[in-house]
C-alpha cells in the first residue's frame, strides 16, 4: 500500500498461482479528483472491501504512514513496514517483471496507466524517478522488495486465499 492523503493512495491485492504473483485487483483514490481527503479509518474500510472476505496474510505499507499502520493493526491486520529503498526497489521490480515472476492483471488500470507514465527526473542531476504518477509504482516496488527478501530467506510476501 502506498498511503496518501493529499496525494493518491494505491492498494494492490496480490495472489500467487503456479509460482507467479499476480496483482489481481487494486484500489486507487485521488483526493484531488474526488474533492475530499479520506481518513485512516475510511482507508481501512476500503482495504476490507478490497479484501472481500479473503484472508490477508500481511499488509505491506508505506513506512511513513504511522497513524494508518496503527489503525490497520488495531483492526487485526498483520502490518509490515515497506522497504523504501527507491533505486534498489526499481531494479528489483524490473527484474521480477522481466522474469515473469510478477504480473499485472488488466483489471489494475491505474497501475498500468502509471507504468506508462513513470519516468526519470532529468532535472535533478541524480538518478531518481519523478515524484508524479508513482503511487501504484511505489506500492508495487514495496511488494517486489518484500518478495525479493522472502526469496532470499527473509519474510513471506502477501498472500491471498479465497474462502469457499
Amino acid at each position: 500500500m502506498d498511503y496518501g492523503t493529499s496525494n493518491p493512495a494505491s492498494f494492490g491485492l496480490w495472489g500467487r498461482k503456479e509460482g507467479v504473483w499476480y496483482r489481481t485487483e487494486e484500489y486507487y483514490y485521488d483526493s484531488h479528483k474526488a474533492g475530499r481527503q479520506r481518513t485512516d479509518a475510511e482507508y481501512a474500510d476500503d482495504l476490507e472491501k478490497l479484501a472481500a472476505g479473503r484472508r490477508i496474510a500481511r499488509v505491506i505499507v508505506d513506512p511513513s504512514a504511522a497513524s494508518f499502520i496503527e489503525v490497520l493493526r488495531r483492526r487485526g491486520f498483520r502490518v509490515i513496514r515497506a522497504d523504501n529503498a527507491v533505486a534498489d526497489g526499481i531494479r528489483v521490480t524490473a527484474d521480477l517483471l522481466r522474469a515473469g515472476k510478477i504480473q499485472i492483471c488488466r483489471s489494475c488500470g491505474d497501475c498500468l496507466r502509471e507504468m506508462a507514465l513513470y519516468c526519470w527526473d532529468e532535472r535533478g542531476g541524480r538518478d531518481a524517478p519523478r515524484k508524479e504518477h508513482d503511487h501504484a509504482m511505489d506500492e508495487m516496488r514495496y511488494f517486489a522488495m518484500d518478495l525479493a527478501e522472502k526469496e532470499s530467506g527473509g519474510f513471506a510476501a502477501v498472500t491471498v486465499e479465497r474462502r469457499p
